[in-house]
């Protein structure tokens, strides 16, 4: 078996599952922007608060999918260096009053990797002769989507080689992503009185 995560793959390779896209044009939204008001017009309210940024995503739609043409749009999932999301962990520990320890910390990065916390997954550092890939966090909780066609487009323009994560990974963190839309809390406990 492989012991490697990642492959690296050529900027003008086939979208595939578990690509990792650095510096992707996605659709966001203004932050502050979103609260209707009375006398907002929905549609134009929406389109002023739409922006368009550059953000590091990894590529969820399912590889069987993309290479049966199935999908019209590419789902993907932000994915953060651990070190830029520590600093936004440590942030919001403060503001909660907590002291960001170093156990506090690994005991966090120890709970997202056995899938504790449910809308993160950890994906492995991995250094070899050919690239260097850190810790990274993958967050659930934004899922964007862009229309195939302009990514495959975009990635044709032979921007930077890319990371694919290789299986069983990509399963793996496919799973972690399932586990996290399949979640099902019930509002009442079932009653006990058979």
């Amino acid at each position: 078996m492989n012991p490697f995560w990642y492959a690296l793959v050529d900027a003008k390779a086939e979208l595939d599952q578990g690509d990792l896209i650095v510096n992707c044009p996605v659709v966001g939204w203004r932050e502050g922007s979103l609260g209707l008001r009375a006398n907002n017009e929905p549609v134009n309210h929406l389109r002023q608060a739409v922006e368009v940024v550059e953000t590091d995503v990894v590529v969820l739609t399912q590889t069987c999918d993309l290479a049966q043409n199935k999908v019209r749009y590419v789902i993907l999932c932000p994915h953060y260096a651990l070190s830029v999301y520590r600093e936004t962990w440590e942030g919001a520990q403060r503001l909660a009053g907590q002291n960001p320890s170093a156990k506090s910390w690994a005991r966090h990065i120890e709970h997202i990797a056995s899938g504790q916390i449910w809308n993160l997954a950890l994906l492995n550092a991995e250094d070899t002769d050919t690239y260097h890939a850190e810790h990274r966090i993958v967050d659930f909780q934004e899922v964007l989507s862009l229309p195939r066609e302009f990514l495959e487009s975009w990635l044709q323009q032979g921007r930077q080689p890319r990371l694919r994560l290789l299986p069983p990974y990509r399963e793996h963190l496919s799973q972690a992503f399932a586990r996290f839309f399949m979640r099902v809390g019930l509002p009442t406990d079932i009653r006990k009185d058979w």
